[in-house]
C-alpha cells in the first residue's frame, strides 16, 4: 500500500531522493513488493517510480489513468519483468507522486509530456522506451508519440482505452460537419458514454464525491460491476488522487477538442488494444485511426474498460509480442497474426480437448494462426505435445500439451488449477474429445454405454463446469464450444449410445446458453457431420467378433475417406461460431440438411432411420 500525503503533497515522499535518487528501496507491498523504486523531480513535483527486472534489458513505461494509481499495472508488470526492465510511475497528483501547486493549470498535457521525457531519462537515459498506456495513461500516450520533442525516445506504443484528444477532436468535427444519421448516431452515442466528463468539469464537486461517498464505495463498484479484483488496488490514496485527477479533464478535453492539432501523427509504431465491453468509449472512435498512426496493429478484447486488472495475463502476452519485434527489428512480426479473425483472438487463450488429431488438431491449429495461445489436451501425450509444437509454428505466441483424460473430474479439476495458476483463465474452451461406437442397442452393453458417455457426456460436463465456472467468476465474458454431431439430431438404428451421447451435449449446451447468456459467455454446439479425421480408426462395434470389427472400421474409414471433408472447415466453422456467437451450427452439407430436415420434416429423418445399412 502505499502511504498517505499530506495537505501539501510532500509528505511520504523522501526529501533526500531527487533528480533520480538512486536504486535499492524497496516499493510498496502486494505484486510490486518486490520492485526498486526512486523519485525524479521534474516540473516542481516529485514522481514516484517503481522498477522491475533486469536494467538492461529493453525499457517498458506504464503509465496508469484516472482515478487509477501505479498498481493498476501490477499484475502486468510482474509478467513482463521476466523478459524486460519494466517501469511504473505515479503520475503528478496520484499515489505517492507529489501534486503541482497550484491545481488548475498543473496537469496539461504539455506539462505531463515533461513528466515522462524526465522518467525515460532518468530510467533508460541511452535506448528508446516502450511505452504502454491505459485510459488517461493513454490519451498522454497518444502525446506523447506525436509531438516532435520525444522523436526518438519511444520505439514503440501500446494504447487502450484512452484517444487521442487531438484525434478525438477531428472525429467530431468530421461527423458535425456532414451529420449522416449513421455519424449523429456515433455522436449521440459517445456522447452518452462520456456522461461522467460533463461532472468532472463542475467546481468542487467531484472533490467532494471521492472524498466522500463515492471514494469508499469506488473499490466495491469495480468489483461488482467490472469484477476487478481489489488485491492491492485501488490503493487508499485514490479519493485524493481522484480529486486530483479531475484536473486532467479540466485543463485538456476543451482545449484539445476545440483546437485539435493538425500533426498529430504518430513518429512510433502503435499497437491499439480495444475493449470491445468499454462502457466509457466507443469503438467507432478509433475508425480513422489508420491516418494519424500509419504503423497501427489493431487488436480487440471482448473485456471491460479495467483490463490491466481482469485481463492481465492476454495484455501481458500482446505488450510483449510488439515490444519483442519491435527490438528485433522484424516487420513481419508484432503486426498481429495474419489469419482470419485474428484481431479477435490474437493472445486469447484457448483449451481445445481432444487435440491431438482430427477436428481437435485442426481447431487448435485455426485458433494458432489467429495468434492465440493454445492449450491442446488430449489423453495421447506425446499428440497433445505435437499440436502444441505444430501450434506455435503456425502463430501461437505460446502454446502447451497436456494429457488428460477428459472423463476424469479428479484430472480436469487439477488441470484447470494447473491452467489457472500458470496460464490465466481460459477465454474460449472447445470441449471437442469424443469416442465413436457403432452398433444395436440390444448388443450395447453398460460397460459400452457407460465408456461413451464418460468421454462424451460427462467429459464435456467436466470441461464446462469446471472451466466454464472460472469464466463467469473472472466476469468478463468467454465462449464454450461443445463438439456434438449431426447424429444428435438424426436417429440412426446402429448408434443409439454415440446419438444418445451427442443429442446429450446438443441439449447441455442450449441450456448453458440460456443460462450464462447474461454473464457474457456464449455456448455453441457443433455437428460436424462425415468428417475425416481418425475417429474411425478407434471407433467400437458392438455384437460382432474382433475380426469382424477390425473390417468394419477399414470399411468405414475408406467411406470416410471418399467423403474426404477435411477437418480444418470443422475448424473454421468453430471460429465463426464464437465470433458470431452461434448457438447451433451444422457443418458439412449432410449435416445440415438432416438438421433442416429435423426441423421440419422429422418423420422423414425417421423413416431413414429404420433403413438398415449394409455391413
Amino acid at each position: 500500500m502505499k502511504t498517505g500525503r499530506g495537505q501539501g503533497g510532500q509528505q511520504g515522499r523522501d526529501p533526500h531522493r531527487r533528480g533520480g535518487g538512486e536504486h535499492g528501496r524497496q516499493g510498496p507491498g502486494g505484486a510490486l513488493a518486490t520492485a526498486r523504486e526512486r523519485w525524479v523531480r521534474t516540473g516542481g513535483v516529485d514522481l514516484c517510480v517503481a522498477e522491475l527486472g533486469d536494467p538492461d534489458r529493453p525499457t517498458v513505461i506504464l503509465v496508469h489513468g484516472y482515478p487509477d494509481s501505479k498498481e493498476v499495472w501490477s499484475e502486468v508488470a510482474r509478467g513482463l519483468a521476466e523478459r524486460f526492465h519494466v517501469v511504473l510511475y505515479d503520475v503528478r497528483g496520484c499515489g505517492r507522486s507529489t501534486a503541482p501547486r497550484p491545481l488548475r493549470g498543473g496537469f496539461t498535457l504539455e506539462k505531463l509530456t515533461d513528466d515522462f521525457l524526465a522518467v525515460a531519462d532518468a530510467v533508460s537515459p541511452d535506448r528508446p522506451v516502450h511505452l504502454v498506456g491505459h485510459d488517461w495513461g493513454s490519451v498522454q500516450g497518444w502525446e506523447f508519440a506525436t509531438v516532435r520533442r520525444t522523436e526518438g525516445r519511444i520505439a514503440s506504443f501500446t494504447s487502450m482505452s484512452g484517444p487521442s484528444l487531438d484525434h478525438f477532436g477531428h472525429w467530431i468535427k468530421k461527423r458535425l460537419a456532414r451529420p449522416t444519421p449513421r455519424r449523429a448516431a456515433q455522436l449521440l452515442g459517445q456522447g452518452a458514454k462520456s456522461w461522467y466528463v460533463y461532472l468532472l468539469h463542475t467546481p468542487a464537486l467531484p472533490e467532494l464525491a471521492w472524498k466522500g461517498p463515492l471514494g469508499k464505495r469506488w473499490p466495491g463498484i469495480l468489483q461488482r460491476v467490472e469484477k476487478v479484483p481489489a488485491g492491492d488496488y485501488p490503493t487508499d490514496s485514490l479519493p485524493t488522487d481522484a480529486a486530483h485527477g479531475a484536473w486532467l479533464y479540466r485543463d485538456n478535453i476543451r482545449a484539445r477538442l476545440r483546437r485539435p492539432r493538425t500533426d498529430a501523427y504518430a513518429h512510433c509504431p502503435v499497437q491499439l488494444i480495444t475493449p470491445t465491453g468499454d462502457a466509457f468509449l466507443s469503438e467507432r472512435l478509433y475508425d480513422d485511426l489508420g491516418r494519424w498512426a500509419p504503423q497501427l496493429v489493431r487488436r480487440t478484447l471482448p473485456a471491460q474498460h479495467w483490463v490491466p486488472r481482469t485481463r492481465p495475463d492476454q495484455l501481458t502476452a500482446w505488450i510483449a509480442e510488439f515490444v519483442t519485434a519491435k527490438e528485433e527489428g522484424d516487420p513481419a512480426k508484432g503486426v498481429g497474426a495474419s489469419g482470419p479473425y485474428a484481431d479477435r483472438f490474437g493472445g486469447q487463450l484457448v483449451l481445445v480437448t481432444g487435440a491431438a488429431g482430427g477436428i481437435g488438431r485442426a481447431t487448435a491449429f485455426a485458433f494458432a494462426e489467429a495468434g492465440a495461445r493454445i492449450i491442446a489436451v488430449d489423453r495421447d501425450a506425446e499428440g497433445a505435445a505435437r499440436t502444441a509444437d505444430l501450434a506455435r509454428l503456425i502463430g501461437a505466441p505460446q502454446a502447451w500439451g497436456e494429457a488428460v483424460d477428459v472423463s476424469d473430474e479428479a484430472a480436469m479439476e487439477k488441470l484447470a488449477d494447473k491452467v489457472d495458476t500458470e496460464y490465466g483463465t481460459v477465454d474460449v474452451l472447445v470441449n471437442n474429445a469424443g469416442i465413436g461406437l457403432s452398433g444395436s442397442f440390444m448388443d450395447t452393453t453398460t460397460e459400452d454405454w457407460q465408456r461413451v458417455l464418460d468421454v462424451n457426456l460427462w467429459g464435456v460436463i467436466h470441461g464446462c463446469r469446471i472451466f466454464g465456472k472460472r469464466m463467469a467468476d473472472r466476469g468478463q465474458g468467454g465462449h464454450i464450444v461443445n463438439t456434438a454431431s449431426a447424429a444428435a439430431y438424426q436417429p440412426s438404428r446402429i448408434l443409439p449410445a454415440y446419438s444418445t451421447s451427442k443429442a446429450a451435449v446438443l441439449m447441455l449446451s442450449e441450456c448453458l446458453r440460456a443460462e450464462l447468456a447474461g454473464q457474457g459467455i456464449g455456448v455453441s454446439a457443433i455437428c460436424p457431420g462425415l468428417v475425416n479425421t481418425g475417429i474411425t480408426g478407434t471407433a467400437r462395434f458392438t455384437g460382432v467378433s474382433a475380426e469382424e470389427e477390425k473390417r468394419r472400421r477399414a470399411k468405414a474409414a475408406r467411406i470416410y475417406g471418399l467423403r474426404n471433408y477435411p477437418p480444418e472447415k470443422v475448424a473454421d466453422a468453430i471460429l465463426r461460431a464464437v465470433v458470431r456467437n452461434q448457438a447451433v451450427v451444422p457443418v458439412t452439407p449432410e449435416a445440415r440438411g438432416a438438421h433442416l430436415l429435423s426441423r421440419f420434416t422429422p418423420r422423414a429423418l425417421r423413416a431413414l432411420a429404420r433403413i438398415e445399412p449394409p455391413v
